[in-house]
């Protein structure tokens, strides 16, 4: 379970480090929050592994969650989705979000 006050950082443009039971922490950008804090809420993390990009939705409410680390705090994030990441590369995202990927 992820603690209350870890819950109310984890918001879009935020870079997280996700540590889930027996698989090894997933690190990168927070790219969507749905449904705010009731029992089907999700974030979508987006990370470049190897060359590719690859996401990964992880319920808040999961028991495999252990840890969630909040590496960094969005600084100038003006939309609750952030999928146009996906066309962008590394630069034009630090760009545009003012974030360190």
């Amino acid at each position: 379970m992820i603690k209350e006050e870890i819950m109310e950082k984890i918001k879009s443009g935020a870079r997280v480090r996700v540590h889930e039971k027996g698989i090894a922490s997933f690190e990168g950008l927070v790219i969507a929050r749905k449904h705010g804090s009731e029992t089907g809420a999700t974030f979508t993390v987006r990370a470049v592994v190897a060359g590719v990009g690859m996401e990964k939705v992880y319920p808040i409410h999961s028991p495999a969650i252990t840890k969630v680390d909040i590496l960094s705090s969005p600084k100038k994030v003006h939309r609750s989705k952030l999928y146009f990441v996906r066309k962008k590369s590394g630069s034009q995202i630090r760009q545009k979000l003012g974030v360190s990927l």
